[in-house]
């Protein structure tokens, strides 16, 4: 396990992160840190139930200093932005880094599916692409998470140990060694970083 915080990655241009049961807690916890004028864009998968409008860009957005919106059909994506995929729909990023919902099957059963919005992004963002697996109770992400370490990505896993629900992490862990496996303050920390970090 390597100290992400002695070696701060460099050449990073978009953030993806994935999480289920357990998420809104992990998530507001390494975004918390997060300062005024961030300048990377997020983009975020949290498995909801479809049938709700989604509360968690007006609930993060009370809390973060970085501006966060419910991801639409066909939009740019700005730096410094948070964007959360809505229920019942999956999220994805196109070659020319918009983003784009679609309604095909579902993915472990959820629409949106971490999944697909790891492997959409790894193909846009290639190496420049961090993406962040959390708690969660299926294998979602898993798949995803590979793949963009077949392109060349960063990958980071939530330490299993720490995790609300640890299937999620262990999933991933079992189909391969993410370069960091972070307590969620690490993780906070990390993305700190590589804002200051020159590329």
């Amino acid at each position: 396990m390597n100290d992400a915080a002695a070696s701060p990655i460099r050449g990073i241009e978009a953030i993806v992160v994935g999480a289920s049961a357990g998420g809104v807690e992990a998530l507001l916890g390494i975004f918390s840190e997060l300062p005024n004028g961030f300048g990377l864009p997020i983009i975020a998968v949290l498995h909801l139930p479809d049938e709700r409008r989604s509360q968690l860009a007006e609930v993060f957005a009370r809390r973060l200093r970085i501006p966060v919106r419910e991801a639409q059909d066909k939009q740019s994506i700005e730096p410094g932005t948070l964007y959360f995929a809505g229920p019942g729909y999956h999220l994805s990023v196109e070659q020319d880094r918009s983003l784009s919902l679609s309604q095909e099957e579902r993915v472990h059963h959820s629409r949106p599916s971490i999944d697909f919005l790891f492997t959409s992004a790894a193909d846009a963002y290639g190496p420049g692409l961090l993406a962040i697996l959390l708690t969660g109770a299926n294998q979602d992400g898993a798949r995803g998470l590979a793949y963009v370490k077949q392109q060349h990505g960063t990958t980071v896993v939530q330490d299993p140990a720490e995790a609300r629900v640890d299937v999620m992490p262990r999933a991933a862990l079992a189909l391969q060694t993410p370069d960091h496996i972070l307590t969620l303050s690490r993780i906070g920390s990390l993305l700190v970083l590589l804002e200051s970090s020159p590329c």
